[in-house]
Formats: structure tokens, C-alpha cells, sequence
């Protein structure tokens, strides 16, 4: 399982000892720089405070090259002295063999495959060389540009502990907010407290708000439908009762198939309205996405209208396409089919003998619009806004299960499409305007 701790530890560690690498590469090579330096300088401070005259006497330099040969930061130094002639005339340790100075200053030279630093002093006739050997130079440089960098490495550990602490510390509201969240019942769906978290939790903290609201008002939603449901059922199934104790009452044959009658009747409105309850609990967003095609509006419209044909001739009601623009949407054919005909059906029920229901697609700017006009007694503007709750119904003349406009309103609003109710230029009935929008995609939220 990975853990943020643990890859902040590793990521943090990783930068710093990269950065203290570079910084201790640096650092070495500017140690070991200027401790030559300091060398270099040791060389000429030793050649200028000694004097030629007396170390040809036979008196000893005022330094002991050899003193303590293996002691740290102390090598041996070698001394030597030319007349003008090339001759050497002195020298502090035989078999060295520096060659013979041609500049004064430094310079470096190899003797039997070992390079010597040498310093050149000229005073007088005579010239004074003092030497050491680079392999020497080179391991108190190092030795020195090492200890430099040894609190560091000392210290990695100590940096490792103290951001293990430091990133624990940071992430303590974090295991706080997982903590009370899975303390949490299942139906406490309360918002999660904001105050004195720190900024980075407080985008987490609000989408869970967010969400936990988004539960809340769906499992509310779910109660009120299975309330709603079960309330709405009741009444059919008590009339199916009702009816099957009158039918079995029957004395007579046709007071049996009156009964019958009924009996089939009330079968019927129970199978409606639990299809309307199964179509309404379908009806789901995320699903409707997956299922988003490019829709041709007037086939579908087209094909309810037929479907709906002998009903309508039925009770003589003149149903047809007034207009059909070339309109097209993105998004379930199937919801959209729902939608009409349940607009359809619902014009049928209302529209009374001898009306008319005319279906229109028009093209408004780039944006399909469906309009569904009837003739029938129309909706009283005050009930408007009330008629796409589920189970209402404004007028109990006519049969119905109340489920057929919420049905329209939840499928357009997963197609992100907005209803209009409103009334005929001339005379009463219904307009059912739905204006999708001109690039239509299913709502997923």
C-alpha cells in the first residue's frame, strides 16, 4: 500500500541529499583549492624565513622536515641550495634529485615518477628550493575537505527522523478527517466540519461536503419515492380487493362480468403505475450517459405518433407532425422515446373526443425544440409548477398514475433540456415546450 508519509520521506531525503552532494562536491573541490593554496603559501613563508648563509655554515633550518614524518597534516619538506653555477650545494635529504631551478616561484616537477611542488627563492649568488611531494599535498587536501563534509553526513540520519516527524505532524488532520469519517454511522450524513483545517484539506473536505449532500438528497429522494410508492399502491390494491370480493358476490352472470370488467380495469391501472414506477426509478443519469448517441428526433417522433395511432382514432382525435425541422440530439434514444410518448399519452388522456394534438420540431438557432400542443382543458397556471412532482394529479376526472410528467421532467433534465407549460394563441389546452440545448450531452450530475 503506498504511503504518503513514506514518499514524502523519500522524496524529501532524495532532494536534500542530492542537494548536499552537489554542495559537498563543491565544497570539496573548493577545500582541497585553497587548502593547496595554504600549502603553496606554507612553502613560501618557510623559503623566505630562511637564511642561505647559515645553512651553508652547516646550521640546521629552523624547521625539522622530519621531526614528525607520520603525524596529521605534517609531511616532510625537502631543502636544497645551487651556487650560480648549477652546483648543488646543499640539500636536506640526500637521493631526492630536484632538478636544477631555471625560474624562481613555484613550479612542479617529477622525480622518479613522483611529482614534488617546489618553491624557488633566489638570494644572491644562491638559489633556494623547498619542496613537497604532491601525493602528500593531495592526502591532507582530502583528508581536510572530508572532515568538512563528515557533519553532514552524520547529520542525514537526524534530517531523516526530524522529516518522518515533521511530515506525521503535517498529516495529522488528515488521519483526524479519515477517523471521524469512519466513525461515522450510515445515516449520518451531516457535512463534515471545515474550521481551523489547513488549506491543502479544505478542497478534500468541501468535495466530501459535496458529496455527502449529494447522498443525503438522494436517499431522501429514495424514501420519499418508496413512501410515495407504497402509498400510491395502496389504493389499487385495495380497490383489486374491493372488486374481487364483488366479483365473487356476483349472483348473476352479468353482474359477474360487470365485475370481471372492473376487475380487469383496476389490473390495468396497478400494471401502469408500476411500470411508470419502474420506468421512474431507471431513469438515472450516469446510466443515461453511457448510453448518449446521436439522436434523430423526428424518427422518434414519428414512430410514437404511429405507435399511438389507433388510440388517438379511437376517440377521433386528429394526432400528427405539424412541423418537422431537421433536428438532431446527443443522448438516449430510449429516454427520449419515454419522454415523448409519455407526453403523447398524457395529451391523449386530457384531449377530449373529436380534438386535436399536433407534435412540432423546429430549429431555433442551432437548438431542437419540441412542442406537444392539445386541445384538451389545459393546466391552471397556479398548478404549473406542481405537475412534475411525482404523484400529482390536478385533475382525478380522468385516470392516471400522477408519474408521467415527473417521468419528462427527470429525463430532460438528464439531457439538460428545459419544459415549458403554456397555453394555445386561440382557445384551451396545453403547450408543452421542451428546448434542448445545441450541443446536447447527458447530464451526469
Amino acid at each position: 500500500m503506498k504511503s504518503i508519509r513514506r514518499a514524502l520521506l523519500f522524496s524529501l531525503l532524495a532532494g536534500l541529499t542530492a542537494i548536499g552532494v552537489l554542495a559537498s562536491a563543491a565544497t570539496y573541490v573548493a577545500a582541497r583549492h585553497e587548502i593547496g593554496e595554504l600549502l603553496d603559501l606554507q612553502l613560501k613563508q618557510l623559503a623566505n624565513s630562511t637564511r642561505i648563509d647559515e645553512l651553508l655554515r652547516g646550521h640546521q633550518p629552523g624547521f625539522d622536515p622530519r621531526a614528525a614524518p607520520n603525524a596529521e597534516g605534517v609531511t616532510e619538506l625537502v631543502t636544497q641550495i645551487w651556487d650560480r653555477d648549477g652546483v648543488l650545494v646543499y640539500w636536506s635529504r640526500p637521493g631526492t634529485g630536484l632538478p636544477v631551478p631555471v625560474t624562481p616561484g613555484y613550479a612542479t616537477v617529477n622525480v622518479d615518477n613522483r611529482d614534488w611542488r617546489v618553491y624557488t627563492l633566489v638570494q644572491g649568488t644562491h638559489a633556494l628550493q623547498v619542496a613537497q611531494a604532491e601525493d602528500e599535498r593531495e592526502a591532507i587536501a582530502t583528508k581536510t575537505a572530508l572532515r568538512t563534509l563528515l557533519p553532514f553526513i552524520v547529520l542525514i540520519p537526524v534530517f531523516g527522523l526530524m522529516i518522518w516527524f515533521a511530515v506525521g505532524r503535517g498529516l495529522r488532520p488528515l488521519f483526524a478527517m479519515s477517523q471521524a469519517v469512519a466513525k461515522r454511522q450510515p445515516d449520518a450524513l451531516a457535512p463534515l466540519a471545515e474550521r481551523n483545517l489547513p488549506q491543502e484539506l479544505q478542497p478534500l473536505a468541501g468535495s466530501l461536503n459535496a458529496l455527502l449532500a449529494r447522498l443525503d438528497s438522494a436517499l431522501g429522494a429514495q424514501r420519499r419515492f418508496t413512501a410515495d410508492a407504497a402509498h400510491e399502491l395502496r389504493t389499487p390494491l385495495a380497490a383489486l380487493k374491493l372488486q374481487l370480493d364483488v366479483a365473487r358476490r356476483a349472483n348473476d352472470q352479468p353482474s359477474r362480468v360487470a365485475a370481471y370488467d372492473d376487475l380487469d380495469a383496476g389490473v390495468e391501472r396497478a400494471a401502469h403505475l408500476v411500470d411508470q414506477l419502474l420506468t421512474l426509478a431507471r431513469i438515472e443519469p450516469e446510466a443515461l450517459a453511457t448510453r448518449a448517441v446521436d439522436c434523430d428526433l423526428g424518427a422518434i417522433a414519428k414512430e410514437a405518433i404511429v405507435a399511438r395511432g389507433a388510440l388517438a382514432a379511437k376517440k377521433h382525435i386528429d394526432l400528427g407532425l405539424a412541423r418537422e425541422a431537421p433536428v438532431r440530439v446527443r443522448g438516449d434514444p430510449a429516454s427520449l422515446a419515454i419522454l415523448l410518448s409519455n407526453l403523447l399519452d398524457n395529451a391523449l388522456r386530457y384531449t377530449p373526443e373529436g380534438g386535436k394534438i399536433d407534435v412540432a420540431l423546429d430549429n431555433d438557432g442551432g437548438r431542437a425544440v419540441l412542442t406537444v400542443v392539445d386541445n384538451g382543458p389545459g393546466i391552471p397556471p397556479e398548478e404549473r409548477a406542481r405537475v412534475f412532482d411525482r404523484f400529482f394529479r390536478g385533475d382525478d376526472r380522468e385516470p392516471g398514475s400522477g408519474l408521467g410528467l415527473s417521468i419528462v421532467k427527470r429525463i430532460a433534465d438528464a439531457h439538460h433540456a428545459a419544459i415549458e407549460l403554456g397555453t394555445p394563441d386561440h382557445g384551451n389546452g396545453l403547450v408543452v415546450t421542451v428546448r434542448f440545448p445545441v450541443s446536447t450531452e447527458v447530464q451526469t450530475t
